[in-house]
This record gives structure tokens, sequence and C-alpha cells, in this order.
């Protein structure tokens, strides 16, 4: 199975690792941002998003985006992750460090980080939705959740749009044997600069994943953005826009 992607632009590669409440699409406002600015820009769509499906059977989604950066002939890159997507850029950085010149994750998620109670009541309503069949009010707890109060009506449509359609691949595949092959991070070894990015109305957790982070990686720093919510390339992405590309010439 191929990882669905694009890449537009020329010049030093940067990866876009979509929130798992979205797909590639959430990066539309970044992809002519950083192509402009002399990068080539390559996102995918993560399993069971986008139009990448759930595929039955051992698949190593790390290694497959390494195997598709090598089909490009892409070496060495920046990577850019925001949350469940920051938590795959941080296992594709800690296994191959030396092919991961910047890393920026915005409010990312961590495997192994005990959910705090808000996180894990949003977690039992979203199974609670699902499980009764009741998608659209599954999304809409998503919706509300993950966008700040700089969210527009238009912003959290096409959240709304990406989540029923990441929603609708997954329970259509519940039958599919996947097997993910996972493995743990190891931060210590991530040599390159990174940033970690957290919104002030976000869920607490992801404040405390960036400061745990802070604490690991050789070269870190921490920005917290006071207006922000957990997707704030969405929320604010001209903002953003500028903070990744000064961040990526630096």
């Amino acid at each position: 199975m191929t990882l669905d992607f694009d890449a537009t632009g020329d010049g030093p590669a940067v990866l876009l690792l979509h929130s798992t409440v979205c797909d590639r699409r959430m990066w539309d406002p970044q992809v002519t941002a950083l192509a402009g600015a002399g990068h080539r820009v390559v996102r995918v769509d993560l399993v069971g998003h986008g139009g990448t499906p759930v595929p039955a059977g051992r698949f190593d989604e790390a290694a497959e985006i390494g195997a598709l950066l090598d089909g490009l002939g892409v070496d060495r890159l920046a990577v850019v992750g925001a949350s469940g997507g920051g938590r795959v850029a941080l296992e594709f950085a800690s296994r191959w460090p030396e092919r991961v010149t910047a890393l920026a994750l915005l409010a990312t998620a961590l495997r192994g980080h005990p959910a705090g109670p808000e996180l894990e009541a949003f977690d039992e309503r979203e199974e609670a939705l699902l499980e009764a069949g009741d998608v659209a009010g599954a999304v809409d707890l998503n919706v509300d959740l993950w966008l700040g109060p700089e969210a527009d009506d238009a912003t959290r449509e096409r959240v709304r749009v990406m989540q029923r359609h990441a929603f609708d691949v997954q329970l259509a595949a519940e039958d599919v044997p996947y097997e993910p092959v996972r493995t743990e991070p190891d931060p210590g070894v991530i040599a390159a600069p990174t940033l970690l990015v957290t919104g002030a109305h976000d869920v607490p957790d992801f404040r405390e994943i960036a400061l745990h982070l802070a604490g690991l990686l050789p070269r870190a720093r921490h920005l917290e953005l006071d207006w922000a919510g957990h997707l704030p390339s969405l929320e604010r992405p001209e903002e953003i826009n500028a903070l990744l590309r000064d961040f990526l010439a630096g």
C-alpha cells in the first residue's frame, strides 16, 4: 500500500504531517507559503485519513514515509507535525535522526502519554457517540474541542469535512486486520533544532507533553501562543506561516 501524498515546489524539502483530526488538506495555507519561500513541500495522508485507506496486515507507517521520500529523491529534510502527526514525526526523527534537519511540532501528541481528565472525558464521549451511530455528533464534538477562539466558521467547516471523512474511512475498515508497527521514540537521539508550539486554549495535555519533550530534546525551545487552540496553523495561518518560514530559515 502507498500513502497518498503530493509534492509542491523546489528547494530544501519540508515534510508536513497532519493532525489526526484532519488530513493533509489542513496544510493548504502552508503549502503556498513554504513553496514560495523556496522549499519543496511534501505532505502525506496518514493511514485512515484523506486518500490513504486502512491497510490489511502489518504496516510500518514511519518506514513507508521514509520509502516515499526515497522515491522522491529526498535524503534530508525538515519535518513539521501537528498533534497525531507530531507523534509520527517524533518516531521518524528518532529512527532516522540523520535525515532530519529541523523539527517543528505543533500541539504534538506523544506515544505513552497518559490522558488527563479532560482528554479522557473527550475520548469516552467520542467513543459513546460512535458506538451509538451518531457520527455527526462525534464530528461536532471534535470541532468544538480542537479549534480555539480564533477559528472562523469557514475553518470550522473545513475541519468538520476532514474529520467526517476520517471517521467514514475508519468505520468502513473496522473489520480490516490492520496491525500498525510502532516504535517508541527516543527524543535524546534527535539532534535537529526543534520548535515545540502549544496553544493557551488547548487541552492541558499538549502543553505538558511539550514541556516534557523540551527537557529531553537536546536543541528544543517551547513557544506558547496565547491566542491558539489545538490547530493554530488553521486558526491563524499567516502567523504560523511566518513562524515556520523563520524557523526553517534559521
